[in-house]
């Protein structure tokens, strides 16, 4: 079984001496897959002057102390609850051995690499070098290509296998660019606009519903969403937050998704009048832009900031811009490859000494695209943004179990492991056991909206937080149920990492787009949903001097429930399957359902 601590493997020296005799050393193999996942053909070798930046992932041997740090830190009802870690105590238990620093160091400039050519991230867990292909395949014994995706026709240079010398194979933990065919697309095109799917529920009560706070509810809010709805339906109408305690919200864009402020502006005068004319941080990360003509508005960027920060006002906001370069083009002379932009993204923020308490993402790809010491490295990432404070939340995905397709002779859930069974595709970075997960909902009364993802992870190992009440959905299930589809059957084991944690609305979300007003549906919409609440109970905590709330799960499994509106009906189809139900409880279609704010804040304010 592979578990999320490999990471903190004890450390094995591997130096007999300072001098380590690279030239002619064996090589072995240290990554390799079967083959590029379902879509992506292999063409032409690549280029040999092509500039790769690779980044280099050092073992963090201290990471186990950094992980019981985190779930101290979390838990209401451990004594260390809320005394969270400063950058500089994250840093120390992240950064590798001096020992592996020595030998990488002594490898790189056997390759002619000084230490003035490469970036080191902050915990120096993390080189970034740049080198052409022909250098690369060199110092990784490999033969570099371009493969080519058939429904996107998007180009990329990558490799099936790569090799390391045999001496360094405990220093390094992985090398990317390689292996990783994972597309990192924002769930922007996956969103639904509303003349695409299915009606809503028409309230026959005059002008109000009753939610589920039994409070009233615009009847309007089954047909559009906007901020009045989710503050009336989620039981927030009458609490606002505070411009100066220090309180925060973080959101991200990625690849060209850039927040259009005319269009900004337009919705506050729609939606929230007393917020208009107020800003957000804009901050440019790898080269991220912030073009603000209408061409280049971005729906998702867009329907991050209207919301996140519509609902939060007048919270300080911050909006991280984060670029990357385009996809190969084999017919430019000089293209550069690089990482997908969300390790630039990870790498900035683990080095800032203050960030926001709450952060939103919706953003992520198959898990099986992802090499599992990626995905680990990446998951590890977010454990210490827990430990500093952060509350990371993501989007749990708009496909439900796999494609969204519960037809059998057209579903096209396939695994990547050279045998092409059909079986569930968890999301990541949604099943990292140390992120909030967040699902999506429709309607009032609220229902599990049929794109909503969820599922089991086939990396992570389940944490101790989620067995309590995975476990009760698992015992529901008849024997049997998806067997083979899915981890908890697929394998001797049923003790992997759930998602998704929570849930939010997810349809008809009325964002202004371009200058017109539009409604959006995905689970891009329930994650800066959940995170503005979030933020709003950390303004109530800091306002009477207490600490953000941080990693939400421990909390949430824990006690936290008790104060959410459990979404007992709907499925989430895919994988030619029906997916799985909505039910008393904990399941992977809404988790444990949509925040009632009053109650979760009397909650979080008992405690310490």
């Amino acid at each position: 079984m592979r578990l999320i601590f490999l990471l903190g493997l004890p450390f094995v020296a591997a130096l007999a001496s300072a001098a380590v005799p690279f030239k002619g050393c064996q090589h072995k193999v240290k990554e390799s897959i079967h083959g590029p996942p379902r879509g992506w053909s292999r063409h032409t070798p690549a280029p040999k002057h092509h500039m790769l930046e690779l980044k280099i992932a050092l073992p963090q041997p201290k990471f186990p102390e950094l992980e019981q740090h985190l779930w101290e830190v979390s838990d209401p009802s451990h004594p260390r609850y809320g005394a969270h870690l400063s950058k500089e105590e994250t840093d120390a238990l992240t950064a590798p051995h001096p020992e592996t620093l020595d030998i990488v160091n002594e490898w790189l400039a056997s390759h002619g690499l000084a230490e003035e050519s490469f970036i080191r991230s902050s915990a120096n867990d993390w080189i970034t070098i740049r080198v052409p292909v022909g250098l690369a395949e060199e110092m990784l014994d490999t033969t570099y290509y371009v493969y080519k995706h058939a429904k996107t026709g998007e180009s990329i240079v990558r490799t099936t296998s790569y090799s390391l010398p045999e001496i360094l194979h405990n220093h390094v933990d992985l090398i990317q660019p390689t292996t990783m065919f994972a597309r990192f697309k924002a769930f922007k095109s996956t969103l639904h606009w509303a003349n695409q799917v299915q009606p809503p529920v028409l309230s026959t009560s005059g002008g109000t519903i009753t939610g589920p706070a039994g409070n009233q509810v615009d009847a309007s809010c089954n047909s559009s969403v906007t901020v009045s709805c989710l503050r009336q339906l989620y039981n927030a109408v009458a609490y606002n937050t505070s411009a100066t305690n220090g309180n925060k919200l973080g959101l991200t864009g990625y690849l060209g998704q850039y927040a259009n402020n005319m269009d900004l502006q337009q919705f506050y005068q729609l939606e929230n009048p007393s917020a208009y004319g107020s800003n957000y941080t804009f901050v440019s990360i790898n080269g991220g832009l912030n073009n603000q003509t209408y061409a280049a508005a971005g729906v998702e960027a867009n329907l991050d900031t209207q919301f996140g920060f519509g609902l939060t006002w007048p919270t300080p906001g911050t909006f991280y811009s984060t670029g990357g370069e385009p996809p190969f083009n084999p017919d430019m002379l000089t293209p550069t490859d690089t990482n997908e932009p969300y390790s630039y993204w990870l790498d900035y923020v683990l080095s800032q000494p203050m960030l926001p308490q709450a952060i939103s993402t919706s953003y992520g790809d198959d898990e099986q695209t992802v090499p599992f010491t990626y995905a680990t490295r990446v998951c590890a990432g977010m454990a210490v943004l827990g430990a500093r404070g952060v509350s990371v939340l993501f989007s749990s995905g708009d496909f439900g179990v796999g494609d969204g397709d519960a037809n059998p002779a057209t579903q096209i859930c396939y695994s990547n492991d050279g045998l092409n069974v059909t079986k569930f595709l968890p999301d990541f970075p949604a099943s990292c056991p140390y992120v909030t997960t967040v699902g999506g909902t429709v309607n009032i009364p609220e229902t599990a909206v049929f794109f909503s993802g969820g599922g089991f992870s086939d990396y992570f190992v389940r944490p101790a937080y989620q067995e309590v009440a995975v476990s009760e959905y698992l015992a529901k299930l008849a024997p049997g149920t998806y067997e083979g589809l899915y981890t908890p059957y697929g394998r001797a084991s049923n003790l992997f990492s759930a998602y998704p944690d929570v849930s939010a609305q997810g349809l008809n979300f009325l964002i202004v787009y371009q200058g017109h007003t539009a409604h959006v549906g995905g689970t891009s919409c329930s994650s800066p949903t959940f995170a503005s609440f979030v933020s709003m109970l950390n303004d109530a905590r800091l306002n009477v001097g207490k600490s953000p709330l941080g990693f939400l799960n421990p909390f949430l499994y824990s006690t936290g429930y008790t104060a959410l509106n459990d979404i007992t009906t709907g499925n989430n189809p895919g994988c030619g399957t029906r997916g799985f139900n909505a039910t008393t409880g904990w399941d992977p279609v809404t988790g444990f359902g949509t925040p009632d704010f009053e109650k979760l804040k009397a909650l979080v304010l008992s405690m310490p």
